[in-house]
Order: C-alpha cells, then sequence, then structure tokens
C-alpha cells in the first residue's frame, strides 16, 4: 500500500513593493496540545526540523529538575534559555554567573562571537578588545551547561556528543518531543543540534505549557522556566529584538522563542497550547511574521500592538526613509485574524 504523499509547504508571508507581491516565504507550521494532537496545521505537520536555538528550554531543564539550580535566581533561568545580542546586560551577568560558580569564560565552550547588541559592538571598538565567549549569544546556556556539569561531575569538554550534560539534554529533548531523535548536528556555539519533526517540537512546547504530565521535578522545572522567560523577555533576547517585544506585548506568561534558520516556537500555559513553526528559506523575517499572525490568531497578542503591528505589516523603507513596501502574512494563513 502506497503511503500519501507529504504535504508541501504552505505560503506563510509574502514581501510586497509597491502593491505587488516580489517574494514568497513558505514553511510549515501547527498548533498542538500536549497530548501531540494538532489543533491547526499548515504544510507538513511531521516536517523534519532542527529546533536550533528554539528548544533552548528543553536543553534547560536537566539543569533544573536536577537540582543543581537550586535556588537559581529567575535571571540566570531566562539567560539559560536565552539567544541574547551580547549587550552589556547580558555579557555582565553570564560573567557574574561563571564567577559564582568559581569559573570563567575560558572554561565556556561556545566560542567568540561579535556582539548583536549595537552599543556593546562600539565600546569594543573604542576600547580596542576583541569579542569573546561571554558575547556569544548562547553563553547563557553554556553557563548552565557548565553548571550541569559541575553537578553531574563531568569533564570540561561538555559539548561532546556523548558527554553526561549532553546525554542529559538529549533525554530531555526526546521524552518532551515523544519520539527519539531522527539524527543530529552541530550547532553554531559548538553543542550537538538534535533533529525532530515540527510535530515533535510542538508537543514539546504544549508540555512546557500544560507540564501536568511530566511529573514533579520535571514539571516544576518547564513552569519555573517559562515563567523566567516570560518575566525577563529582555534577557531572553535583546532591545528591537522579535522575542523580547512578542513576549512583552503579552500577559499571562506566553514564552516565545526563535532558532537559527527561521524557526519559531511559542508556549502558551493559559490554554495548554505549543507552536512550532519554519520557514523553509531561512529568512528570520518570515518567521517573524508568522509566529506573530498566530500569536494573533491564538487570543495572545493584540493585533494592533505596536510589536504586532511591526511584524504583521514590517515596512520596507528606502535608504530615504520613504516607504516603499511591506512584510505580511499570507492572506489563507492569517485569514484577518481570525481565531484558532
Amino acid at each position: 500500500m502506497t503511503e500519501p504523499a507529504a504535504a508541501g509547504p504552505a505560503l506563510l508571508a509574502e514581501v510586497l513593493r509597491g502593491d505587488r507581491v516580489e517574494s514568497r516565504h513558505r514553511g510549515h507550521a501547527l498548533v498542538c496540545d500536549a497530548r501531540g494532537e494538532v489543533v491547526a496545521a499548515w504544510g507538513n505537520p511531521d516536517e523534519p526540523v532542527f529546533p536550533r536555538s528554539s528548544c533552548k528550554m528543553l536543553q534547560a531543564l536537566p539543569l533544573v529538575e536536577s537540582g543543581a539550580a537550586a535556588g537559581l535566581s529567575t535571571e540566570r533561568l531566562a539567560l539559560a534559555c536565552a539567544s541574547h545580542s551580547g549587550a552589556g546586560m547580558h555579557v555582565t551577568r553570564v560573567a557574574d554567573w561563571l564567577g559564582a560558580l568559581g569559573l570563567g569564560e575560558r572554561d565556556l565552550r561556545c566560542g567568540s562571537q561579535v556582539p548583536d547588541d549595537a552599543a556593546e559592538r562600539h565600546r569594543l571598538r573604542d576600547a580596542g578588545e576583541s569579542p569573546c565567549q561571554l558575547h556569544n549569544n548562547c553563553s547563557g546556556k553554556h553557563a548552565g551547561f557548565l553548571m550541569l556539569n559541575r553537578h553531574l561531575g563531568g569533564g570540561p569538554e561538555y559539548v561532546e556528543f556523548d558527554h553526561p550534560v549532553q546525554l542529559a539534554a538529549r533525554n530531555a529533548f526526546e521524552e518532551m518531543c515523544g519520539a527519539p531523535i531522527r539524527g543530529w548536528g552541530v550547532d553554531g556555539c559548538s553543542a550537538p543540534a538534535f533533529e525532530t519533526t515540527l510535530r515533535g517540537l510542538g508537543t514539546a512546547m504544549a508540555r512546557m505549557a500544560d507540564p501536568r504530565g511530566l511529573g514533579a521535578a520535571r514539571g516544576e522545572a518547564a513552569r519555573r522556566l517559562v515563567a523566567a522567560m516570560a518575566e525577563h523577555p529582555l534577557l531572553v533576547a535583546g532591545e528591537g529584538r522579535a522575542c523580547s517585544e512578542l513576549m512583552a506585548a503579552m500577559p499571562g506568561g506566553v514564552a516565545v522563542k526563535t532558532g537559527a534558520e527561521a524557526v519559531y516556537v511559542a508556549i502558551l500555559p493559559g490554554r495548554g497550547l505549543g507552536v512550532a513553526l519554519k520557514v523553509e528559506d531561512g529568512g528570520t523575517r518570515g518567521s517573524e511574521c508568522a509566529i506573530a499572525a498566530l500569536l494573533v490568531r491564538l487570543g495572545a497578542l493584540d493585533a494592533g500592538h505596536p510589536a504586532a503591528r511591526a511584524r504583521l505589516a514590517a515596512p520596507i523603507l528606502s535608504r530615504r526613509g520613504a516607504g516603499i513596501g511591506m512584510i505580511r502574512p499570507a492572506a489563507a494563513f492569517y485569514e484577518a485574524g481570525r481565531r484558532l
């Protein structure tokens, strides 16, 4: 018996020049509950994906559920889930966290990165300093890895695939997604990047939103991490970043997180739902538009809020500052904001 062909990508967002569509962003998106039941889908729910940094809260679960993070501040929990801009507020907090562990920048294994934050880039330039590993957008996640590593008693190369830290992260990832990993690669920060399906990723986010079936330790860990992200949106990303602005715009402790190559997730505790999407061309402008559209349709985000408008009708400007186009959600995907 021949299996039915998987659904192709759906049109999620389009780019206009004047009133003409110039480019299109296609991909896959879904909303599901903690049982893995799909509430709504566009494209192929079982599309294979590397979640990349969108799943940092899953990688942080072992840190919290193991007891290693007992008493850890909500700021540091948020940083463990962050893809930050390398601003001063991020760099100093990660450095302080490492210092409290008796560790330093040299103990990180994420690599140096030029910060996205303009003020910190200019400070480095004016001071004649080079970026370091603290500026890496994943340095908070790696500080969490180091804290867990101390608890587990592993060796210093904590990013290796078979290291106790990564085995714990993989176990949490698979259990939350409800399936073994499909494979793995290496992320930009040198840690393993696990592969799952969009349905698996959405299921994991729904279980973060509704952790009642996870057991006491993991359920409490999920609640603490989601609450920390929602409480400190600027630490999760940074000034002007979609993750930070969208979380700040939403009541109810909703958490959102981007990942490289146009992956986005959302965790909606009030409804016990998870959202996952992937834009096939890897364009962040498309994924930011799509996640804003879904958050509006789920009733979590007010379409009139400036953070929503900036993604639902993102202006394209000429170099003289004139409006010459926009990025908007595709009509069949957004359905004028009709509630799901």
